[in-house]
């Protein structure tokens, strides 16, 4: 048996716009029962399942869920058996801890003759904390060359944000397709079974947060509008496929930092209509209004945060996803680039696009850096002396570029593949601020200036 919701070709991808909205979406004119939630019999002979995102007792602000209506039921598998795959872990304990600054080199794109797809391509570069107390982080490079087939994955641990760096993704959810281009991000929620498909060697970065899910930041005295606008996030609407697989479809879970396979024999992504605030979502990240200092002195980064996952301590998030995209830059009598830093927070930057301001050689897109907590970091030598002689006057910065950041408030642990099995460890990083110099003059007068 084999019904697909047909779609031309050439027929764009349609999305319901908006962040926490209460959404619907049917594939077939009404599927979607009136009134209720788990009608005696549904429309089309569907089954009814709820997705929850959050207990039932959340309280309401909080409280996410989304109802399927589906042909077949998930529990429609047989059972889950341990798997190996690729080189994802969150046993962020099994290596030594390292406080030195960290970079890596672009990380190699497979080989045409190794056929690597979106989870075969996880590896884990660092992370804190343990999902089996629902508490912590991971932060994980991918690098594939196929799409996957047959195949799908969900996270019982937490929410994944894709940065997708080379190539675009064309993500299958069970609440329909989207495409995620660089320049672009996704956020697959807990749970969510999804499938990725690419058409050239992709490269990309992902966030996972243990705790909770994703929000926007609090505005507070910005008001009512900037940084990312609500209106701006796109969810898929309802496109199923009612197809019986022979051989099999697998569906790979990761449950408590492991991986495991189960063998059905339907695709799942069989959902003909659906309701709720409990979904998937993408984001331009050109769509960003930049809030910046319009009078002097280098703003904090906080300025740029897109989405956050806040912990149970006002103000301090488990982690924070942060853009430095084109702007202008006018500050009077300032140094611009970013200051050095001591940070009691742990700093993961990534670069999709261009050149970061800071550090114009040697941070390459698809490449990384980390300064851990309180580890002392900033501007290169090159930036310092550029910056500090520069004629100030009004300039756009970072065009061309987009760099981000995945700040955490946790004390991250690198992998052991991270650090040697990878081969991308820039062992010299730290020579960047050897040739920092004194400039300290003991007989400096203000008519100096």
């Amino acid at each position: 048996m084999s019904h697909a919701k047909a779609q031309k070709a050439d027929e764009p991808l349609k999305y319901l716009a908006g962040f926490g909205n209460e959404f619907q979406s049917e594939a077939l004119p009404d599927a979607l029962p009136k009134g209720q939630n788990t009608p005696q019999k549904c429309p089309y002979g569907l089954y009814a399942e709820q997705l929850s995102g959050s207990a039932f007792t959340a309280p309401r602000h909080s409280n996410v869920r989304t109802w399927f209506y589906r042909v077949r039921p998930a529990v429609l598998h047989e059972p889950f058996n341990h798997a190996e795959v690729g080189h994802l872990t969150n046993n962020w304990s099994a290596q030594p801890a390292n406080p030195n600054q960290l970079r890596w080199h672009p990380f190699q794109l497979p080989s045409d003759d190794h056929r690597v797809d979106f989870i075969e391509g996880l590896a884990s570069i660092c992370g804190a904390g343990d999902p089996c107390s629902r508490h912590g982080i991971g932060m994980y490079i991918y690098c594939c060359n196929v799409s996957m087939e047959n195949m799908c994955f969900y996270n019982a641990d937490g929410d994944f944000l894709i940065v997708p760096q080379k190539g675009t993704l064309v993500i299958t959810t069970e609440f329909g397709v989207m495409t995620v281009r660089p320049g672009e991000i996704c956020v697959i929620q807990q749970g969510m079974r999804f499938q990725v498909a690419v058409s050239e060697s992709s490269r990309g970065y992902v966030l996972e947060v243990y705790d909770g899910h994703f929000q926007l930041p609090d505005l507070g005295p910005i008001g009512a509008n900037g940084l990312a606008n609500p209106r701006d996030f796109l969810t898929p609407t309802a496109k199923f496929q009612d197809v019986i697989v022979p051989s099999g479809f697998v569906v790979i879970s990761k449950f408590q930092g492991q991986f495991f396979s189960a063998k059905q024999f339907h695709n799942p992504f069989d959902v003909v209509a659906w309701h709720g605030n409990y979904v998937p979502y993408k984001y331009d990240l050109d769509n960003f209004s930049v809030i910046n200092s319009v009078s002097y002195d280098h703003v904090d980064p906080s300025i740029f945060t897109v989405l956050t996952c806040q912990s149970q301590k006002p103000g301090v998030a488990i982690a924070d996803f942060v853009i430095f995209p084109p702007r202008w830059s006018v500050q009077e009598h300032t140094f611009r680039p970013p200051y050095y830093h001591r940070n009691c927070m742990s700093e993961f930057m990534g670069l999709i696009k261009g050149r970061y301001e800071a550090k114009p050689e040697g941070f390459q897109p698809g490449g990384a850096t980390l300064h851990s907590i309180m580890t002392p970091h900033g501007p290169d030598a090159q930036c310092f002396e550029a910056a500090s002689n520069a004629k100030l006057q009004a300039e756009k910065i970072a065009v061309g570029t987009m760099a981000f950041m995945f700040e955490s408030s946790l004390s991250l642990r690198v992998t052991e593949w991270a650090q040697s099995g990878s081969g991308n460890l820039d062992t010299d990083y730290y020579k960047a601020w050897g040739p920092l110099e004194s400039n300290f003059d003991p007989n400096w007068t203000p008519d100096k200036e």
